[in-house]
């Protein structure tokens, strides 16, 4: 597998999608503010989403596709892996349905638990509840439709068909943009609550059109899809066994999220708002570089290890590694030096004020700590998902979340909301850490002296560019909220050194390794071979 070809497919669509959820935002920001409105919708979107990323593209993704893979690698002419994934498929859609009708008749009890649970006055606000039941009930939908999303992206996935699953998100940024735009037209920004209610319903029709449109490619692919009786086989059941202990493993940072929104109900309302558009910015480079190499690997290491190929599965680790880091290093520092800039440009104006942005800005750059750490935790993980060992994450994952849970109690009374946001960055460095060792002792993976050397010249080049970053930004100051040419050309200044700087000294320090990034580039014989 060309993992720097693959990871660049994954991270382009990503990149793509980020953009537009970036446009999106920045109209979310201006016309809903951080006010009420805002943080009912904020809170209604995150719980179907956070669900998502938890069971279907975390357990279910991380559970799926070393079974696939075996079964793909069985028979020749696919026919056992459809079998399996029609008997996976006629499970998990009355699953889903009965899950997601459950939730939702439930949905006043769960909002309660994330925004008045442990308030002394439950009725402080009734209509802000019932505002935020209502969009959740809307948009909740999207669950079901995304999950079998999930199903259809995970068989393009084990296949090396990439784009048209890293495309799909793109259409939710659209339909958004679409229903922010329309009420604009509607009401001129200006009724925050009908907003709120039209963005919550194009959510779910775009759960709607993701899964036509995967399910479309998956179709071109020469797989076909039926719904039989549900049948627990010997399959579906192993299936089931490996995801239930994954959605800890794989879902560290999306169990944190569900912390975070219980701890964020005892905060002002804005805190929510503002930790939304925080991650906004984390989230661009742990989507295009953690998630994409998460996914990019883990059929490859499946492949070399039913292969008994140690060293091409310790290989292609390593490679994750090391350009995983040279990447989110860089990410982390720059963001961190940057936040208050990058938030007033972005999210700044209109009902997004001074203090928004700095309450956002504070909470991104404590967010950001944990940034290289997350990225990790996507490309060791698999090494476990690949070996069918969904337990140890689980072990280690348990840890970390109690650390988290520990954190947030002794740093919110001290910090407020970066309190909460270090406490994730903390606890997702110790997971880190206990997957590394948990490797290495098993004979499974350990650092070579090469990158470890590499990895001291990356660190060493991005403190270099944060030192740069810190002496220039306040000379932008009067520009970052600006007009838009002040606040384009003001951000590319203080990226496009950082940039310059970092990648200036990564090549001169040898951080980037170019004889490696060159062998990434060229195909392997086996690929050539067999075109």
């Amino acid at each position: 597998m060309n993992l720097l070809k693959s990871t660049g497919i994954i991270g382009g669509m990503t990149l793509i999608s980020r953009i537009f959820g970036f446009a999106r935002d920045m109209l979310l920001s201006r016309i809903l503010g951080d006010g009420t409105a805002a943080s009912a919708w904020q809170l209604a979107f995150q719980l179907p989403n956070i669900f998502r990323r938890l069971f279907a593209e975390g357990a279910f993704s991380a559970a799926f596709v070393p079974l696939f893979n075996r079964k793909m690698a069985e028979d020749e002419n696919r026919s056992a892996a459809q079998n399996f994934a029609i008997e996976t498929l006629s499970v998990f859609v009355p699953i889903l349905l009965i899950f997601s009708a459950i939730l939702m008749v439930a949905m006043p009890a769960i909002i309660w638990l994330f925004d008045d649970f442990g308030r002394g006055d439950l009725t402080s606000d009734p209509s802000s509840n019932a505002l935020t039941i209502s969009l959740a009930r809307i948009a909740f939908p999207y669950l079901a439709l995304i999950s079998l999303t999930t199903l259809f992206a995970a068989i393009l996935n084990s296949v090396s068909r990439f784009t048209a699953a890293a495309a799909a998100p793109i259409l939710l940024n659209i339909c958004l943009i679409t229903a922010l735009v329309a009420a604009l037209y509607v009401n001129g920004g200006q009724d925050t609550v009908q907003t709120a209610y039209m963005i919550a319903v194009a959510v779910s029709i775009s759960g709607l059109l993701q899964m036509l449109w995967l399910y479309y490619w998956a179709r071109k692919s020469g797989f076909t899809f039926a719904l039989r009786r549900p049948r627990f086989t010997a399959d579906v059941r192993a299936l089931g066994v490996l995801i239930l202990p994954a959605i800890f493993g794989a879902g560290i940072y999306q169990i944190s999220r569900f912390i975070d929104l219980f701890f964020l109900g005892q905060m002002d309302q804005a805190a929510r708002v503002h930790l939304a558009f925080a991650d906004r910015l984390n989230q661009l480079p742990l989507g295009i570089i953690g998630i994409a190499l998460g996914i990019a690997i883990l059929p490859a290491l499946s492949r070399f290890i039913a292969n008994d190929d140690t060293g091409g599965a310790q290989r292609i680790q390593s490679n994750a590694i090391e350009l995983g880091l040279l990447l989110t290093i860089p990410a982390a520092v720059g963001l961190y030096f940057g936040a208050t800039p990058l938030v007033s440009a972005f999210f700044g104006g209109g009902n997004y004020g001074a203090l928004a942005v700095n309450g956002t800005a504070a909470a991104m750059a404590m967010l950001v700590i944990g940034l290289p750490a997350y990225v990790l935790v996507k490309i060791l993980t698999p090494g476990f998902f690949a070996r069918k060992d969904t337990r140890t994450p689980l072990y280690t994952a348990a840890i970390a979340l109690t650390l988290n849970i520990t954190l947030n109690i002794i740093l919110i009374p001290i910090m407020g909301l970066p309190g909460l946001a270090l406490a994730g960055a903390i606890s997702a460095w110790v997971n880190c850490a206990m997957l590394y060792f948990m490797l290495q002792m098993r004979g499974h993976y350990h650092i070579e002296g090469d990158l470890v050397l590499r990895i001291s010249r990356i660190i060493l080049s991005a403190a270099a560019m944060g030192a740069a970053l810190y002496y220039l930004a306040p000379y932008g100051a009067a520009y970052y909220g600006g007009s838009v040419i002040e606040r384009v050309l003001s951000i590319s200044v203080l990226c496009g050194t950082g940039a310059i700087t970092y990648f200036a000294l990564a090549w001169l320090t040898g951080a980037i390794d170019r004889d490696k990034i060159a062998m990434l580039r060229r195909k392997p014989a086996s690929e050539a071979a067999s075109e």
